[in-house]
């Protein structure tokens, strides 16, 4: 290897050791979809399995670039058809049609507590997925929600790998260091392969 590609290699290599470890420190938790009346108020679609954390918060963050911005919310409505509230700053219809589509956030200091087992979405996003003999399969780029129990998308060098959030097929996820491992003797029972 030229001492370019080995830099190049190695830089690529420290970038995901990075991205491996580092936890972000906000946490999606709902989109402004609409305004609801005529007094500033918003309905929220929640990113989250706990709606009624809304009433427990007293901001959310916006994040504009790179940067989030803390914003108060008030006149929190929990409903069976998404969440109700007021950004500050909007007292009108037209100021709050402004705010339709921004995302929601939370910093993670004020994420709800997760129990033995539970982890972020977010958080597995990225993570690599190996087996149990340390070989790489490939990455998590996604998770999917349909119902029963949740679905890992990961892309690996054939294509894409769907595998069900079981324990005997993922026995292990680490996400402080970016790694599932995956039980290669469960994938032909249970993975549904783009290549297949």
């Amino acid at each position: 290897m030229q001492g370019g590609q080995l830099r190049a290699a190695l830089s690529y290599y420290l970038r995901w050791e990075m991205d491996a470890i580092m936890l972000s420190e906000f946490l999606l938790i709902g989109e402004v979809l609409r305004p609801q009346g005529v007094k500033g108020q918003v309905k929220v679609r929640p990113d989250t399995d706990d709606p009624a954390r809304f009433q427990d918060i007293d901001q959310v963050y916006l994040k504009k670039g790179e940067q989030y911005t803390a914003v108060p919310i008030a006149d929190v409505s929990v409903r069976d058809d998404g969440v109700y509230l007021r950004l500050q700053g909007a007292q009108s219809r037209d100021e709050a049609e402004k705010q339709r589509g921004w995302m929601l956030y939370i910093d993670r200091a004020h994420a709800r507590e997760l129990a033995e087992n539970e982890t972020f979405i977010c958080d597995l996003i990225g993570c690599r997925a190996i087996d149990l003999q340390g070989r790489e399969i490939g990455r998590v780029t996604d998770v999917l929600q349909p119902g029963g129990n949740d679905v890992y998308v990961i892309k690996t060098p054939k294509g894409e790998m769907l595998l069900p959030a079981l324990k005997h097929v993922v026995p292990s996820i680490d996400v402080q260091q970016g790694v599932m491992t995956v039980d290669e003797k469960r994938l032909p029972e249970v993975a549904v392969c783009s290549w297949e």
